[in-house]
């Protein structure tokens, strides 16, 4: 890993000058805020590869309150050549799942264990320690002790959870009885195999066991890829959704609705379709981008109702290039071909030609070439995430926000990333719209659009 946040050169003129790396590798960890004034890894280049190992996402930062965000996210890495009002787009290129098991579930909150929200402020309900340093002793629901005084110090628990044990190939993960869920919290770090650098208390040491014998497949993606926002953000909380926690909160994280919508970067999507194979964009807010990742999800359903999913560690491999001057509020995304809806595919050949068939009919010679695109939208509900997506794709392609919605309805979809405020607003949109946005080569790249 490269050791100092930034390597620099002295040149004869003696003037300071960042020499940019091919590939850096990512064993580092935030404390769970995201904040621009704290020093980046790298530069990488432009074009260049971030290579991380990344740790569990939701449930160990949940139960650990010295961490200040929810999640355990690695610390941001510069990319050369990235200036505000740029945007960063990144390749996907793969994902590889190391923990043995985990566990989840649904979550409730424990009363007295937080200042105003349990993922940013935990405070010890005994001693009144805020973000209090903690340690394992047993296991079980109340296995997370004050460093200070040895109270129950977890600001979360399950009411309904599950330990899941995945086959050697990460094809796919099976719950676990009580006797084997117990069994795995003995050595719960092993298990999760978590990075040695990560400050988590292993959610597996609570050895939830509600649900026993249920099969489910594997299909790994990132809940959180992204850059930096331009103010200190609780990892979580990036997103309009989880944001809105911030707004007038009683702890020093807390915001104007006004400046969540100004810095946020929506990193904290966790869309199924953020996997090996898209490629992901994202706005440059701070200078360098700062591109960070965590939340490896094993797999999830679209929604990811219960609040949580199979969060595991992993390595993950990404590929970074600069879009100059694409100035964007939010993500895009341009997904894996069978991750697309139905209606937003690209047309095939025999549809082109019937298509032109029906229109020479109708005296028309020419018919709209187009690609797919995915437009994330977050807010504080999914109808104020679907206005935001819905208004970011008008801005973006030069479009009404009525024409997205009928192009949405007629060629894609409204897809639910999470609820209760992440969407992919996403279509086939023009190719010349694409071209004037600069985002026609990626297009061509995933789709053999044009």
């Amino acid at each position: 890993m490269i050791a100092e946040p930034v390597e620099r050169t002295r040149p004869a003129d003696g003037a300071q000058r960042v020499t940019a790396h091919q590939t850096v590798f990512v064993d580092q960890f935030t404390n769970g805020v995201l904040d621009p004034a704290q020093p980046m890894l790298g530069p990488v280049k432009d074009g260049g590869h971030i290579v991380a190992n990344t740790a569990p996402g939701c449930w160990g930062p949940m139960i650990t309150p010295a961490i200040r965000g929810g999640h355990e996210v690695t610390r941001p890495v510069a990319v050369a050549g990235a200036e505000v009002g740029d945007a960063i787009a990144i390749r996907i290129q793969d994902i590889t799942v190391t923990s043995l098991a985990t566990a989840s579930g649904n979550d409730q909150v424990m009363s007295g264990r937080f200042l105003g929200d349990p993922y940013v402020a935990g405070r010890c309900p005994k001693c009144g320690t805020l973000y209090p340093a903690t340690h394992l002793e047993g296991i079980g629901q109340t296995a997370v002790r004050c460093d200070n005084c040895g109270e129950d110090a977890t600001p979360f628990t399950f009411t309904n959870g599950y330990t899941i044990a995945f086959d050697g190939n990460h094809t796919l993960g099976v719950t676990l009885p009580q006797a084997a869920a117990e069994e795995i919290a003995r050595d719960a770090r092993h298990y999760a195999a978590l990075p040695e650098r990560s400050a988590q208390n292993p959610i597996l040491a609570f050895a939830p066991h509600d649900l026993v014998g249920l099969v489910a497949r594997m299909r790994p993606f990132m809940g959180q890829l992204g850059t930096t926002p331009s103010h200190p953000i609780p990892d979580s909380h990036n997103a309009g959704d989880f944001g809105a926690f911030l707004v007038g909160a009683p702890h020093e994280y807390a915001l104007t609705a006004e400046q969540l919508a100004a810095h946020r970067t929506d990193g904290h999507m966790d869309i199924d379709a953020v996997r090996a194979g898209a490629i992901l964009i994202c706005p440059v807010k701070t200078p360098g981008g700062g591109v960070y990742l965590g939340d490896m999800h094993a797999l999830q359903g679209d929604g990811e109702i219960a609040g949580h999913t199979a969060d595991v560690a992993g390595a993950v491999t990404l590929q970074v290039h600069v879009l100059k001057g694409l100035k964007i509020d939010g993500p895009l995304l341009f997904p894996v071909l069978e991750d697309l809806p139905f209606l937003a595919r690209p047309l095939s050949e025999a549809e082109r030609a019937r298509a032109l068939r029906v229109a020479r009919q109708w005296g028309l010679d020419e018919l709209e070439e187009s690609a797919p695109i995915s437009v994330v939208g977050t807010g504080p509900d999914l109808n104020a995430a679907t206005d935001n997506g819905l208004q970011r794709a008008a801005d973006l392609l030069g479009m009404s926000v009525p024409e997205v919605k009928n192009r949405a309805t007629l060629t894609g979809a409204i897809e639910i990333g999470r609820n209760p405020g992440v969407v992919q607003v996403t279509f086939r949109a023009p190719l010349d719209r694409l071209e004037r946005a600069g985002l026609l080569p990626l297009a061509r790249e995933q789709y053999g659009a044009g």
